[in-house]
């Protein structure tokens, strides 16, 4: 057990930065995923096709994944309050920017701009957040400030439905003034960001001399245990096959989470449903979601057990996607799609608990990046996909196998990195002193399991 003394940092750390970082995220999320609730009038009102929109919402993770990479590692320079701030204005004005899309070109050209503004954002927390929290109280934490993601939906959603339905107020359609009230808070943050956000434990005035301490020794002790298994410099970490392998496994994650996430406040109209309604119904999962979330990343930490996690995780969201076509009853299922959410959703903590193991310093930012930008290529798939498969077959129901096909190959891929052999840098650093290398806690990656 640890002391009180031990434990009190993190908690004040927690109450500090976690509700900023959780709002920050929380509008990166909506002001992404909002076109899923401007499409119900915008499409129409512009003539898009279900391909047309497929592209649209997914071409944002083109330019995401374009500069992903170079964003954290300049993150990684000039501190996190300087370049989040700078990427919190420039996609707050961008996605205000969405409501005088006139047509197919101005609709790819802003959504691919919003990707480039974006990048860097979602890694650049996570590596934030190991600049202040421990291995052990990661996957947790990590899962807190994701549960912005679906309180996004959550919360986003009814306000969406409500927005949506503001027609002709000064001249504007509703799906125009949607991304007019949705951005704008973004470029308010990004200012809020610059005084409210400290680039580390160094330089929280709040923390006590004591209580940096702590953290400072709590966090070299955690470099300490990683050094002979670690990857410090960024190239090396980048073809490490451990990282390519999570790429593969998130990419399969992100395909579900948009492939459903853009979809769902229309595969829920056509069901017959108003459009504010559309928005209280969609909540409704995204909730449970974010609950999932915190719990299963509590859960995960108590047991220090990561892939075995996602990949539970995952078979639920499998479970959930196949339901939702062996049934014709609406309200089944769309309560099949909310455990599909809830699934997918519940993977991200566990997950993104595991990649900090391996990798440290500028591998991290690297790595961290290169993970997430292949990975939400997902984010293109997904949409492009479900666009595709229902302007071909007028039907959602082949598109959900196709999710739950890539959400059991993410499955399977991520259960693979159980059987790996321990790190060569740490067989190598053993053998050098040798000491005999044995396993702790699984027969694989160390923390990883």
């Amino acid at each position: 057990m640890e002391n009180t003394t031990r434990i009190s940092p993190y908690r004040k750390i927690s109450a500090r930065i976690i509700p900023l970082m959780m709002l920050l995220y929380l509008m990166a999320f909506l002001d992404r995923v909002n076109i899923g609730f401007a499409s119900l009038t915008m499409n129409q009102d512009l003539g898009f096709t279900p391909y047309i929109y497929g592209w649209g919402a997914g071409i944002f993770f083109i330019g995401y994944f374009f500069f992903e990479v170079p964003s954290n590692l300049i993150l990684e320079k000039v501190g996190a309050r300087l370049w989040i701030a700078r990427i919190m204005l420039t996609w707050g004005l961008i996605s205000s920017a969405m409501a005088f899309v006139s047509g197919t070109w101005s609709f790819l050209t802003l959504r691919f701009l919003l990707g480039v503004a974006e990048a860097g954002f979602l890694p650049g927390m996570l590596l934030y957040l190991t600049y202040w929290f421990p291995a052990r109280h990661r996957a947790k934490f990590i899962s807190l400030f994701m549960a912005a993601v679906p309180l996004a939906s959550a919360i986003g959603s009814p306000i969406s439905g409500l927005l949506v339905g503001m027609d002709d107020l000064m001249g504007l359609r509703g799906w125009q003034w949607l991304f007019i009230l949705e951005g704008l808070p973004s470029c308010v943050l990004g200012i809020v960001v610059l005084f409210a956000l400290p680039d580390g434990p160094g330089k929280a005035k709040w923390l006590s001399a004591q209580e940096r301490a702590v953290v400072e020794a709590d966090l070299a002790q955690d470099r300490l245990a990683a050094s002979h298994r670690s990857h410090h410099a960024m190239w090396p970490a980048l073809m490490d096959r451990r990282v390519l392998m999570l790429c593969a496994v998130y990419f399969g994650i992100v395909i579900g989470l948009y492939g459903i996430g853009f979809w769902l406040p229309q595969i829920t109209k056509a069901m017959g449903y108003s459009n504010a309604m559309v928005g209280v119904i969609v909540a409704i999962p995204y909730a449970a979601s974010a609950a999932a979330m915190l719990a299963w990343g509590r859960h995960s930490d108590r047991r220090g057990e990561r892939a075995g996690h996602v990949a539970a995780a995952a078979a639920l969201s499998i479970v959930g996607f196949l339901g939702s076509i062996a049934f014709d009853t609406p309200w089944v299922a769309l309560c099949c799609l909310g455990l599909a959410s809830v699934g997918i959703y519940a993977s991200l903590g566990p997950f993104w608990a595991m990649p900090p193991v391996f990798l440290q310093g500028a591998a991290a930012a690297g790595g961290i990046a290169l993970i997430n930008s292949v990975g939400n290529l997902g984010g293109f798939a997904g949409p492009y996909l479900m666009g595709w498969i229902k302007e071909s077959t007028g039907s959602f129901s082949p598109g959900m196998i196709a999710l739950a096909c890539c959400l059991g190959g993410a499955a399977l891929l991520v259960l693979s990195l159980k059987r790996e052999t321990l790190a060569p840098e740490a067989s190598k650093a053993a053998a050098s002193t040798g000491e005999a290398v044995e396993p702790k806690n699984d027969a694989s990656i160390p923390g990883i399991k």
